[in-house]
């Protein structure tokens, strides 16, 4: 999800980063493997659109309000201070790239399911990478940590999930990705700050145009900034002039150092852990929620519960605020989260992400896999989703159905199953689509 506030979840794992996470799909059960933020920025009316896309990056043909609009966006980096030189060399001569105006509209067919994305963000073979990196840039990290407070294996983290250690950092051209969505309107207004921005980039001689590359959402280097996060973040961490998070990773990691503790990182504590629940554990003090805020206990009051660690000791002895989450269902994992936790959630904000994140940062200290590994499910299909959601508003439980697997639609699952006599984890699957089928009246 690149980075802003963690706007938005990226498609794939070239989509975009924290900096920008394009909230696609800012539920639990909806992230995908990605590396950016959903952005608050107010949307501006849309233009008239370019002709429609034929073939990824394929740009769509030239039009005169395409030509006017840039125009207008020349006049006005002229007036933010931007050089003549930048302005001709990175706003002449493009057009709307047909390919990000495809991605920006597509709409996922399925939802991911937290096993899929789990096994991916964290496979086998990134943490083997991932260890290695470790210990080539063990002084670096080291450093960063002291400096910033933030743990290497944490900073390695994101760079795993954001890149894949700086072997996909996006091909696409920031400047005329950002002119694109810009221009094309949905998050116009955005996209417009961050293609000034990009230009500030240029004109400050870090990066030139042609290796300004980053993601189709304008997220760009190692750990995927976007520009606006570059300019308050980005560090020359190697003190050569320039900063560099395309192919200097002392930039790159310092840079995101120097983010995630302005994120808030609190360098005393971890992001949280597997926990053991006991059989009769009440689901209702599950959170269901992104943030993990519904129900907060201390760690001492989550142990008179019967939460033991996932090896079945005790809980640590610290003062702790936490909140108990089953991303898969109660046949599933259990974490318990604390406050950096949601640290990662500014950087991207999907639950799957953040506990991705926190869970690699573990296996690459040295931790094993989950001890409860997560069952297999099937992914679920919008239409899927639309069912269910039109069958507790059939039945008072839900007020609009919009196929996005959210926090509400969770809240009105469990609502359902207290009202059922089921189990109110919460947990979206089949089984509780046919329960709420079952019981709905028909249309």
């Amino acid at each position: 999800m690149g980075m802003t506030t963690s706007l938005w979840i990226r498609i794939g794992q070239s989509a975009f980063g924290p900096a920008a996470a394009l909230l696609l799909l800012a539920s639990c059960q909806q992230a995908l493997p990605a590396s950016a933020p959903p952005v608050a920025a107010a949307m501006a009316p849309s233009p008239a659109k370019p002709a429609t896309a034929t073939a990824a990056g394929v740009s769509t043909p030239p039009d005169a309000s395409f030509a006017t609009w840039l125009q207008a966006a020349r006049t006005d980096a002229a007036k933010r201070g931007i050089s003549p030189g930048v302005i001709s060399q990175a706003l002449t001569r493009i057009e709307p790239l047909a390919a990000v105006i495809a991605l920006d509209g597509r709409q996922p067919e399925f939802s991911n399911t937290f096993t899929r994305y789990i096994n991916g963000a964290v496979s086998a073979r990134r943490v083997a990478d991932g260890r290695a990196m470790m210990a080539k840039h063990a002084t670096l990290l080291a450093e960063l940590e002291r400096q910033y407070g933030v743990p290497g294996r944490i900073l390695v983290a994101f760079w795993g999930l954001e890149s894949d250690y700086g072997r996909d950092i996006g091909g696409y051209p920031v400047v005329n990705a950002l002119a694109t969505l810009a221009y094309d309107g949905r998050r116009g207004a955005m996209f417009r700050e961050e293609m000034f921005n990009a230009l500030v980039i240029l004109e400050r001689g870090h990066i030139p145009l042609d290796k300004m590359k980053g993601s189709w959402a304008g997220a760009m280097g190692q750990t995927q900034f976007m520009p606006s996060n570059f300019l308050k973040y980005g560090v020359d961490e190697d003190h050569d002039g320039h900063i560099d998070i395309w192919g200097d990773v002392t930039d790159s990691l310092g840079s995101t150092a120097n983010y995630v503790k302005s994120l808030g990182w609190d360098g005393a504590r971890t992001w949280g852990r597997e926990v053991r629940l006991p059989i009769n554990f009440d689901v209702s003090l599950v959170s269901l929620d992104v943030d993990a805020k519904e129900t907060t206990k201390t760690l001492s009051q989550w142990a008179a519960l019967g939460v033991r660690r996932a090896d079945g000791g005790p809980l640590p002895s610290q003062d702790v605020n936490a909140a108990v989450v089953l991303p898969a269902g109660t046949k599933g994992p259990a974490f318990l989260l604390y406050d950096n936790y949601r640290v990662i959630l500014k950087y991207n904000r999907s639950a799957y992400y953040a506990i991705a994140i926190g869970y690699l940062a573990d296996r690459l200290g040295g931790a094993g896999a989950l001890g409860v590994p997560p069952s297999e499910g099937d992914p679920l299909r919008r239409d899927d989703v639309m069912t269910l959601q039109q069958g507790l508003v059939a039945l008072g439980f839900l007020k609009t159905a919009d196929g996005v697997m959210g926090s509400g639609t969770r809240q009105a699952v469990r609502a359902f199953q207290k009202a059922n006599g089921l189990r109110p984890d919460g947990y979206i699957d089949r089984n509780i689509i046919a329960a709420v089928k079952a019981r709905a009246p028909a249309a």
